[in-house]
């Protein structure tokens, strides 16, 4: 296999995950760091937050501030604006990233593939006709072709107009 040095992954590849908590409730509860954090959006009890560590550039994620392991412990309201702001991302992946088409879904359980085991959360991903799905398989290589700065920078005005926080 060939190998893809990404230094900047270190600090989160090597901690424990206990020193600052949860990642996505860090990122809930720091609102001043906003734009440093990558969120799109914030509404009520839920945000909008692009992967630090995407498979594909755009590729973002739906979360609750609390740290809930599942769709049924959510609340009514909780649900209800998670599905209305995954609606929103979709237009937003399809306007602002040009996508012809979003993979999306959770992951409940490390079996599962959590990578943050215990806080719910959506991802959603644009993908286009002869994206490079091939290099993962083929090679081991993941191709991110935008930096997160220029997907955020895309898709933050597609929330900033539809009220919310």
């Amino acid at each position: 296999m060939d190998r893809l040095y990404a230094p900047w992954r270190s600090s989160y590849v090597t901690s424990s995950g206990d020193e600052g908590g949860c990642v996505l409730c860090g990122i809930g509860q720091d609102k001043d760091r906003d734009s440093e954090n990558y969120v799109l959006h914030r509404r009520g009890d839920i945000y909008v937050v692009l992967n630090r560590y995407p498979y594909i550039n755009g590729h973002l994620m739906i979360v609750p501030l609390r740290h809930v392991p599942s769709m049924e412990d959510l609340t009514e309201a909780e649900r209800c604006t998670m599905w209305e702001l995954a609606a929103e991302s979709e237009g937003a992946l399809i306007r602002g990233m040009n996508c012809m088409g979003i993979n999306g879904g959770w992951n409940m359980g490390s079996c599962a593939g959590a990578g943050i085991e215990g806080h719910l959360h959506i991802h959603m991903l644009p993908r286009w006709n002869g994206d490079t799905n091939f290099m993962t398989t083929a090679c081991n290589t993941r191709v991110i072709s935008a930096s997160l700065e220029d997907s955020y920078r895309r898709l933050r005005g597609f929330f900033q107009d539809r009220g919310g926080e």
